[in-house]
């Protein structure tokens, strides 16, 4: 938007400017917008232009903004208690943390909370490491598990390259993607059995005995939403338990009815040895996350110190949302909403998009989270940018959200890719308008081709 700031946006602004060190940016290059307020779906800007949100911040606010109930719930936490130190036991983490393993696998009942997602996965790859005695660790490519030291190691995408040489003992291998398949697969089914035998050859030549953990995110987030075969991870928890290797399941973009289940995973019937979690479980509203685990892992620490711990771990604020949120959830049918949405809304509408537009090289999704893979040439299945691409050859996908911006939508774009992740409290009405909004900004880049 070119429009002229008002006296306040500007002072925003210069302080933004002045001070702020944003995160993975170029500081003298990123032009962040000033925003005034934000509500349901939607947030806005000082001039009054308002963007419906189909990135959901960053894929994290499930209930939307400014949900009274969790407002109400955080006003009434704070007059009884703002902050106390962890070693105390207290109401708010108490409950967050029955309601949280409640929801979890059967089994999966003790939860040690975190600031965030990366702290999660952190800790739950120190869990594995010091249950199993055993120090590496695979992840896949493709993945994002956070920037902290060990989860951006575990990382398998761009993002780790800036911090290398990181913590050793992080290995990765190959997961799914049956359109672009590295297994050069012709079939689901194919990729399944094939990314399996993969995953076993990478054992077999780093030695399973020195694996802790298999950490996966259950649907691939940022890198391209995407859904395993139908029995990859049963396949996965298979491998993992033949050799007494822990399997780490990141759902900190993917749980709490992102993908239509309380845990992702719950669609596949697998029970995983840690659970990590994020986003979701509050929408945000007060910074938290945490790992949910098996008793065979908690009872590792029964006499036995666990040496981790964080000033704020089941902060009280914090806590409280969690359990406004998780209550909101049932009340309101938000996991079951998410569900019929994928299947009812969603996925027929971007069918029919794809339909209309060669840029469309695949859709792929459920619940509220899907993927337009954008391609030059749908036959070739060419990149429509190159992978991690910027500057002028990222152009085509700037354009693209540019015109969704100037129709008032506010996408979650990345590499090729536009991701359609508004919050799950979406109506029909206005997750129908948002697609026909990307609908009419994907003529901009059949143009281009």
């Amino acid at each position: 938007m070119s429009h002229h700031l008002s006296t306040e946006a500007q002072r925003v602004k210069d302080e933004d400017t002045a001070y702020v060190f944003h995160s993975w940016s170029a500081q003298k290059v990123i032009d962040p917008l000033p925003i005034a307020s934000a509500e349901g779906v939607r947030f806005t800007d000082h001039h009054g232009t308002t963007y419906l949100d189909f990135s959901s911040g960053l894929v994290h606010a499930n209930l939307g903004y400014q949900h009274p109930k969790m407002v109400e719930a955080i006003q009434q936490a704070a007059t009884k208690m703002c902050t106390l130190a962890p070693g105390f036991a207290y109401e708010s983490r108490s409950t967050a943390a029955r309601l949280i393993s409640e929801k979890a696998p059967d089994g999966m009942d003790m939860v040690f909370f975190t600031n965030g997602g990366a702290e999660a996965t952190e800790n739950a790859l120190r869990m594995a490491r010091l249950h199993t005695g055993r120090t590496k660790v695979l992840a896949a490519y493709r993945s994002y598990h956070g920037a902290t030291a060990g989860a951006i190691a575990m990382t398998g995408d761009p993002r780790r390259w800036g911090s290398e040489p990181s913590i050793p003992g992080v290995k990765h291998f190959w997961g799914p993607y049956p359109y672009r398949s590295p297994f050069h697969s012709a079939s689901p089914e194919e990729e399944r059995v094939r990314a399996l035998q993969h995953l076993r050859d990478v054992l077999m030549v780093e030695g399973p005995h020195t694996v802790a953990a298999i950490i996966l995110e259950t649907v691939v987030g940022t890198n391209g939403i995407l859904v395993p075969p139908e029995g990859y991870l049963a396949g996965v928890r298979q491998i993992c338990d033949e050799h007494g290797i822990m399997l780490i399941a990141d759902e900190v973009m993917a749980g709490f009815g992102r993908c239509g289940e309380w845990f992702a995973i719950d669609r596949w019937g697998v029970t995983p040895d840690l659970i990590t979690f994020a986003k979701g479980v509050n929408s945000g509203y007060v910074p938290l996350g945490g790992v949910v685990m098996s008793r065979a892992i908690s009872d590792t620490f029964a006499e036995r110190p666990y040496p981790g711990g964080l000033t704020y771990s089941g902060h009280p604020l914090a806590c409280a949302s969690a359990v406004a949120s998780i209550r909101i959830f049932e009340e309101e049918g938000i996991v079951e909403r998410a569900r019929d949405l994928g299947t009812d809304l969603i996925g027929p509408a971007l069918a029919q998009i794809a339909e209309r537009h060669p840029s469309v090289g695949e859709v792929r999704g459920l619940g509220v989270f899907w993927a337009l893979e954008l391609v030059k040439d749908r036959e070739t299945r060419e990149p429509l940018v190159p992978y991690n691409a910027s500057g002028a050859a990222a152009k085509p996908m700037a354009d693209f959200a540019a015109a969704c911006k100037g129709m008032g939508l506010w996408p979650f774009v990345h590499f090729n890719r536009t991701h359609v992740v508004p919050p799950l409290t979406i109506g029909d009405e206005d997750l129908t308008k948002g697609l026909e909004i990307l609908d009419e900004a994907l003529t901009v880049v059949d143009q281009a081709l």
